[in-house]
């Protein structure tokens, strides 16, 4: 795939993006810190997931992104639970994970149609 620049920024702002409006549906302050608390255990889990995967080698694959997407919210659970004693309710891990599948596949799946369209073009 042509896409490879800046994609780790595009997990990273899908992982604010989940942390942000959860914060915000639940009526919590949106403070750096209030957000950078409920981030971290998911951009650790993140980083994590890229490194177990290799990321960087084909980081728009879909068999990459449904790696990652594992890692990060497994990790992101038990650092959430273990290290920033926050809550891991069922519902929570079902909305997380159903968010961070969307947007840490959504855009690898538009990445790879528009890879396909570009190349059907020329």
């Amino acid at each position: 795939m042509r896409v490879k620049r800046y994609v780790l920024g595009y997990d990273i702002a899908s992982v604010l993006v989940f942390v942000i409006a959860g914060r915000s549906n639940h009526g919590a302050e949106e403070t750096a810190q209030g957000i950078l608390h409920t981030a971290g255990p998911f951009l650790v889990a993140l980083a994590v997931g890229w490194l177990v995967t290799r990321a960087w080698r084909d980081p728009a694959s879909l068999r990459v992104g449904g790696a990652v997407v594992a890692v990060t919210v497994a990790v992101g659970m038990v650092l959430r639970k273990v290290v920033f004693d926050d809550g891991t309710e069922l519902s929570f891990v079902l909305v997380a994970t159903a968010f961070l599948t969307l947007f840490l596949l959504g855009w690898r799946l538009g990445a790879g149609v528009m890879d396909r369209r570009q190349t059907i073009a020329s």
